[in-house]
């Protein structure tokens, strides 16, 4: 039985292309007779508020999307994640890093992809202990992963086979900011590898993270999921969808007249499942039986 997740951060209010994700996430769930979690991941304190949270839970529900099992946060698996940093500890694969951003992307060394400057390993030449005195001392720092060379090849069921470098698209991963908070790439790793969940949906610009994640899956004797990235919702203008768009958040289009039925039909028919019509989640099912194929 398949096990996926709708994992948004309460940072703001849904927009439609993570109500899409969800709709998506939801129907293969669905289709494939599997269950289906909500977790909210809100690790980062300073922008994820309890307002939005109930915020996105209210819309949710008003689409009628359904769950399986309690809701789940990150904030309360804390322990989980720091099992899995000790253990990468344990297997000297975690370094300090005094580097900030700034440096990071000033360096002239560094280059930049999709996903920002990759980091050059600054300070994973650091010998161990003068690094362990700089951190004796409390000068600021991140925990990164010293990223294993080599290709990560994965099937993703939407966009095919997947070959990823790591270490030449992000360098070594950071598993812990410097302000203390857990890195996405780790908590997201222990969260979503089998068999807590099978089939992970999401937006196609978190392809480079299952590569990223499935390194980190791997290195703590993980079974990585199955995923599926979907497309993001565009403009007009063939950009992702942002606010100089217009009304882009569930709330703006509820304020202006919308049905739960009309959105979720426009947005499943945007994925080619359904005509377009207007329509609650559970009529959708029958037709959402293709996502995977």
């Amino acid at each position: 039985m398949t096990k996926g997740r709708f994992a948004p951060t309460p940072s703001g209010d849904l927009h439609l292309g993570n109500v899409r994700t969800a709709l998506i996430a939801w129907l293969y769930a669905r289709a494939t007779g599997g269950s289906i979690q909500l977790r909210i991941d809100d690790l980062d304190v300073d922008r994820c508020k309890e307002e939005y949270e109930f915020r996105q839970l209210e819309d949710l529900a008003w689409l009628g999307l359904t769950w399986d099992g309690e809701l789940i946060r990150q904030s309360e698996r804390l322990d989980r994640y720091a099992a899995a940093l000790a253990q990468l500890r344990d297997a000297d694969l975690v370094y300090p890093c005094f580097c900030t951003r700034a440096e990071i992307k000033a360096a002239a060394s560094a280059p930049h992809g999709d996903q920002g400057p990759v980091y050059g390993g600054t300070c994973r030449a650091l010998e161990p202990a003068a690094a362990a005195e700089r951190v004796a001392a409390g000068e600021r720092h991140a925990l990164r992963l010293a990223v294993p060379a080599g290709v990560e090849r994965f099937d993703d069921f939407v966009h095919g086979p997947v070959e990823i470098d790591v270490a030449a698209t992000a360098g070594d991963l950071v598993l812990v900011r410097s302000d203390g908070v857990i890195g996405y790439q780790l908590a997201c790793a222990v969260d979503d590898a089998q068999p807590e969940m099978t089939h992970i949906v999401r937006g196609e610009d978190l392809l480079p993270s299952a590569a990223f994640q499935r390194v980190i899956m791997r290195l703590l004797d993980l079974e990585p999921p199955t995923y599926g990235h979907v497309p993001l919702m565009l403009g007009d203008d063939g950009a992702r969808l942002a606010k100089r768009h217009g009304a882009i958040t569930l709330r703006e289009h509820q304020e202006h007249g919308a049905t739960p039925e009309g959105i979720t039909g426009m947005l499943a028919g945007m994925f080619g499942i359904g005509d377009g019509s207007p329509a609650d989640p559970e009529e959708l099912v029958p037709f959402a039986a293709g996502i995977a194929d």
